[in-house]
């Protein structure tokens, strides 16, 4: 009997300790609860994957239709877009900061002419994109195509470089160090943006 009776009591002070352990585990935050919302949408080949980082300009996009074909068409439009966006917004704050930061015989003429020969290799390139995600979907005879596509920073970089160095008056202002700099911090910025 005396043993029934410690077994019981190491029992019931085991399962005390165990509960007590476990409330002390429980996380003290609240979970929030978005269930008023709605249902959260998970998007495939979406920006939370598929961001601009470091080494990489990326656009993502989706598209849909009955028809394959045109849903795939407007997901690449709908991403090289978003990625020629990216890089336009990139390559303007570039040059702006660019131009400040040196001396330049013409500034307005300078940046015209820089940004018309940038956004000329932005175009070019969007050719040549990577794609990097695709997924296709049907429901009901109804196609959902998702796209991410990206483009090599340093690609970029050397093909501005390149245009530059065949325009005789935009080499004369044209510092590929400091580009390169200016060009990498704007990159780190965009990186860090977050959906």
């Amino acid at each position: 009997m005396k043993k029934t009776g410690l077994t019981r009591f190491v029992f019931v002070m085991a399962v005390m300790v165990t509960a007590l352990l476990f409330n002390g585990c429980k996380s003290k935050e609240k979970a929030t609860d978005y269930s008023a919302l709605g249902t959260e949408v998970i998007t495939p080949c979406s920006d939370n994957d598929y961001h601009t980082d470091l080494t990489h300009f990326r656009g993502t996009g989706m598209g849909e239709g009955t028809n394959l074909a045109s849903a795939r068409r407007k997901a690449n439009l709908d991403a090289n877009a978003t990625l020629a966006a990216s890089i336009n917004r990139t390559i303007k704050s570039v040059t702006d900061r660019y131009s400040q930061d040196i001396t330049v015989g013409d500034a307005n003429e300078f940046n015209e002419k820089f940004e018309d020969l940038t956004r000329s290799v932005v175009n070019q390139m969007l050719n040549n994109v990577a794609v990097v995600c695709n997924q296709t979907f049907e429901k009901e005879g109804k196609y959902s195509v998702y796209t991410a596509v990206e483009v090599s920073k340093d690609e970029l970089l050397n093909n501005v470089s390149s245009r530059i160095n065949r325009d005789e008056r935009l080499r004369l202002d044209y510092d590929k160090m400091k580009f390169e700099s200016i060009f990498n911090e704007e990159m780190e910025k965009l990186s860090n943006e977050r959906p």
